[in-house]
């Protein structure tokens, strides 16, 4: 469809409506570009030549501004002898039109940071973005590179992609070690296996960590690559790395049952509880169980997990041993062998126990990482792997709704929180 048909169905189904002097002045453009023969797309067409001249037009007002006065425009007498000193070719890649070369303007002293056109930007759009969000999700570079090709006719090469995606090892090793608040309401802490090809390729595990602010707040705090399998020794490492980076205190350490994890918290925060997930005790009972008899397991479990007391969760154990004891024996040996790291929650208000229960908060991110790892099947090396895991942390809850009913839910807790630990509260200049 030529533009003259475009211009008259227009015309004809706004009639009534003026043309805005923005209109007028792209169809007098439109219409001097045909006159001329020019294309308005393509390497040497209308749109390239626009994006040019807006671009160096928009970095000629930021150097005025910069300088305080137009070109040939200093004024005698003005403070500062910085001026313009001539201009250098660039060549940026746009989404829309393809390379672009723009001369950016330079001033003597150095001082001029460009806004439109960054230093060392080679890029223009969301051309970047959209290769993050890619790998993100578990794309390989070469995928990744295809998948430009086809769907928006671009060519991106894999050393491109990963230019682009090693850019964030710098932020990641930032966000690694950023500091962190003295105290935590809790810490859900948990690990992931990713094969990763080292010589061979072996399953690597990767422990992460989320903590609750005293404000609600739920945070990723950081992910670390062990050797081998999960162990309560790597867990010391990454504890006393969190420590210190200034996580001085605790209340609760939520975790799925690792042995040997106690020592470990007690070592770095003694005043911690360390809390089993009480939705893991009752899955795994599950598990153990034949199908017919689930319905009367979940209604012998619940004296349990829900008694007032300890001690009246004890004697509920007692009761359903007495009853399914000699069937499944491996089920109330699974429960004994939880029950100190089981009880503590028993003994702190509903409020409490209904947030520390289940690791539900990290079992949920785990998820997320696992979809992105079975993507890819394995890692080229241990970076690549914590880079992916990276991107999956920083794309996660882009509009903050997530944030808010998490931090809702947590408001009643956090009241008994305060008042429970109510000597280790930080007072209010601290806070």
């Amino acid at each position: 469809m030529t533009v003259d048909a475009v211009t008259t169905r227009t015309s004809k189904t706004k009639a009534s409506k003026p043309a805005s002097a923005q209109e007028q002045l792209v169809a007098a453009m439109v219409a001097q570009a045909q006159g001329q023969g020019l294309a308005l797309t393509g390497p040497d067409g209308l749109l390239k030549q626009l994006t040019k001249t807006v671009l160096e037009t928009a970095l000629t007002a930021e150097i005025t501004g910069h300088l305080g006065h137009s070109k040939h425009g200093d004024q005698p007498g003005r403070e500062g002898t910085n001026v313009r000193n001539g201009s250098r070719i660039k060549t940026v890649i746009s989404d829309a039109v393809g390379p672009v070369e723009v001369a950016v303007p330079r001033d003597r002293e150095g001082t001029f940071e460009p806004v439109i056109v960054k230093k060392r930007q080679r890029r223009l759009g969301s051309v970047d973005e959209i290769v993050l969000s890619l790998y993100a999700k578990g794309l390989t570079t070469g995928e990744i590179s295809a998948h430009f090709a086809e769907i928006y006719g671009a060519s991106v090469s894999r050393e491109t992609v990963s230019r682009i995606t090693d850019s964030v090892v710098a932020e990641m090793q930032e966000w690694q070690s950023r500091p962190l608040d003295e105290c935590y309401a809790a810490v859900f802490i948990d690990a992931v296996v990713v094969k990763v090809r080292d010589g061979q390729v072996s399953n690597r595990v990767f422990y992460a960590a989320i903590g609750v602010t005293l404000e609600g707040r739920k945070d990723v705090l950081g992910i670390w690559a062990g050797p081998g399998g999960e162990g309560a020794k790597f867990w010391l490492q990454v504890l006393q790395d969190l420590k210190n980076r200034g996580m001085k205190d605790v209340f609760f350490v939520v975790c799925d049952g690792l042995k040997g994890l106690p020592d470990v918290v007690a070592d770095v925060w003694p005043l911690a509880r360390v809390q089993t997930c009480v939705i893991h005790l009752i899955r795994n009972s599950f598990r153990i169980a034949s199908k017919r008899d689930l319905d009367a397991l979940k209604k012998d479990l619940k004296p349990i997990y829900m008694a007032a007391t300890a001690a009246a969760a004890a004697v509920a154990l007692d009761e359903l041993e007495e009853t399914w004891g000699g069937q499944y024996s491996a089920m109330i040996r699974l429960w004994r062998n939880a029950w100190e790291e089981f009880t503590p929650f028993l003994d702190y208000d509903p409020e409490i126990r209904t947030v520390l229960c289940s690791t539900n908060a990290i079992e949920s991110l785990n998820a997320r990482y696992r979809k992105a790892v079975r993507a890819r099947g394995h890692f080229p090396t241990e970076q690549a792997a914590l880079k992916c895991l990276y991107l999956v942390t920083r794309s996660l809850d882009p509009t903050g709704k997530g944030q808010t009913r998490w931090t809702m839910r947590w408001k009643p807790a956090l009241n008994a929180f305060a008042n429970t630990f109510g000597d280790r509260w930080p007072s209010a200049e601290k806070y």
